[in-house]
């Protein structure tokens, strides 16, 4: 059986496979365990062979297969600019949305505990910025510099002052470590306005170009013709696709080891003055919030005692169940217990998301201001991933948040779509080739029938 596309999504604890047509959309999907520890390859193909079951064939190729993976960690970076609240912010919001997960943040010159911070995380990439174009450049040259020193044979990206292009240049032409370097445009150009999207691209490239760190992940790279992304940042992708077709959109991926938010939100004309350097595009990821590999953190956030209280079970009973807690609930009291640890998830990514209205004190009197992002404006929410997608009744998690949080700055009533084929982690990889293709099968995933 020939079909188009296929895409490999290698995640923390599954690898799904989605064969896609041209002309038919998602044609079928296949799904196996992750073999991090062992070859990636081995849980690939096992799902490769779930495919073909379901396809019902046992001869099966493609025109071209693409991957996204956060296995083994996913994205390691470290990120270095010059004023936290500027160049440092507009770096990390650029990695975090190519689907990074950020191990260390500096601002200022490096000194040499962050230098021994970094040799000891050794990232997949490093990320340097500071100072806006012509404006203050020689702490981001001097970082560099130190970097390039590490000799990490790490590839390094600059998207600081353009100022600093020809001595960096010149700095590493005789460097063993010059072939890691990449300049781009300068994330944060003048002041309170970001240029995420070359870093983003960029990273993207770099990603693709230099990242084999999952065991096995080298093999991928021979058998993908495609693009290879970060899945968090294939998810992203699949956003600002789904904002051409729902407006401000934001996407809940909760997920095995990590819950991430992604928002494309334009602020209230009431509170814009306040948003000034904060993103249209935005994705935090909370490393801590996951139903599987950190599901024991979720719990310990909870408390064994109100969880029992919230299942309405007993503490032995629910001693049981963490004993044999498993990725794949079966049991009806098993995905009880999963909703919980997954509603806990969203309203705690949510919070740490979405701003707040504060009541401060002023001469004339009480006034309300608005701190962090504003999502008022907020059309749609999206959710992906498997624990929303395969329990029921998640959609009334999301809209119980935006109901019991007056404090947060939300519409009072949102529109909840969910991915039901689970494909918003594919389709983003392949919308970057195939746009016009990649809406329509998200806009049959969601059922969305208001689209033409």
């Amino acid at each position: 059986m020939k079909v188009d596309w296929i895409v490999a999504e290698i995640g923390s604890t599954t690898t799904l496979v989605n064969a896609f047509s041209k002309n038919d959309g998602l044609l079928g999907k296949g799904m196996d365990a992750t073999t991090v520890d062992s070859d990636v390859n081995i849980g690939l193909k096992n799902a490769l062979n779930s495919l073909k079951k379901h396809l019902n064939t046992n001869d099966l190729s493609y025109e071209s297969m693409f991957a996204s993976s956060s296995a083994a960690g996913g994205l390691r970076m470290t990120v270095s600019g010059l004023v936290y609240e500027m160049t440092v912010k507009a770096a990390k919001q650029a990695a975090t949305n190519a689907g990074a997960n950020i191990h260390k943040v500096s601002a200022g010159e490096l000194t040499e505990d962050d230098l021994e911070q970094i040799q000891s995380i050794n990232p997949n990439i490093i990320l340097v910025s500071g100072g806006t174009d012509f404006g203050e450049k020689d702490v981001a040259y001097n970082n560099i510099k130190k970097i390039e020193l590490l000799n990490l044979s790490v590839p390094i990206i600059y998207a600081g002052n353009i100022d600093n292009h020809y001595r960096i240049n010149k700095y590493f032409e005789k460097s063993e470590q010059k072939d890691y370097l990449t300049i781009v445009n300068n994330v944060y150009p003048r002041v309170d306005q970001m240029n995420i999207h070359p870093v983003r691209k960029k990273i993207y490239e770099t990603f693709e170009k230099h990242i084999i760190h999952a065991k096995g992940m080298q093999n991928i790279k021979k058998l993908v013709d495609g693009s290879i992304m970060p899945t968090p940042g294939s998810v992203m992708e699949s956003t600002i696709v789904l904002e051409e077709v729902l407006g401000n959109v934001m996407t809940i991926d909760v997920g095995g080891a990590t819950t991430d938010v992604h928002s494309i939100t334009t602020p209230s004309e009431e509170f814009e003055d306040y948003q000034e350097g904060e993103p249209k595009e935005k994705r935090t990821v909370e490393g801590d919030l996951g139903v599987f590999i950190n599901y024991k953190k979720v719990i310990e956030s909870i408390g064994k005692q109100a969880l029992a209280k919230k299942m309405n079970i007993t503490a032995n009973e629910l001693e049981a169940l963490i004993q044999n807690y498993q990725y794949k609930p079966e049991s009806e009291i098993e995905r009880k217990l999963v909703f919980e640890l997954t509603k806990h998830c969203v309203f705690s990514a949510l919070n740490r998301h979405i701003g707040d209205y504060r009541n401060v004190y002023t001469t004339s009197g009480q006034k309300v201001i608005p701190q962090g992002r504003d999502l008022t404006q907020l059309q749609a929410v999206v959710l992906t991933g498997g624990a929303l997608i395969n329990l029921e009744g998640t959609e009334e998690i999301v809209k119980s948040y935006f109901k019991t949080h007056p404090n947060k700055m939300i519409p009072k009533t949102i529109k909840v779509y969910k991915d039901t084929d689970y494909i918003m982690s594919s389709v983003g990889v392949l919308s970057l080739k195939h746009l016009d293709f990649s809406k329509k099968v998200l806009v049959k995933s969601l059922d969305i029938n208001h689209f033409d």
